[in-house]
């Protein structure tokens, strides 16, 4: 069974800097992709970031690009999201997931395994 747990979010002032983690234990699969998806009240789950097995290639959407960073440890089976310049509207429940193989998507239907988010409020 595989499982993914995000650590803790929290309250930022617009500006700062926050960094999620992702655990993942029970890796079936072997290589997989992973990605950070988010989701504001009242919108639905919207892509944030995705990067392949290899780390080589990395996804964003454009309203986090030069100011997130995704990356990951293979050894420790671990995915970040580095968080900077953080905005009002990157408030939102942040998730994490993963895919089987090596292809990163934009698409939540892609991927099997989901953590049970983490909450980041951007407020002053």
């Amino acid at each position: 069974q595989v499982q993914l747990v995000e650590s803790e979010g929290g309250l930022v002032l617009p500006g700062g800097s926050l960094r999620l983690s992702c655990s993942v234990s029970g890796r079936p699969y072997g290589r997989y992709a992973t990605a950070w998806f988010r989701q504001a009240p009242g919108r639905e789950r919207e892509f944030v970031s995705a990067v392949t097995w290899s780390g080589l290639r990395k996804y964003y959407t454009d309203s986090v690009k030069g100011r997130f960073t995704i990356s990951r440890d293979n050894d420790k089976n671990m995915v970040y999201l580095q968080m900077d310049d953080l905005k009002f509207e990157d408030t939102a429940v942040y998730y994490c997931a993963a895919a089987p193989g090596d292809t990163a998507s934009m698409k939540p239907a892609e991927y099997s395994f989901w953590g049970q988010g983490t909450q980041v409020t951007v407020a002053s």
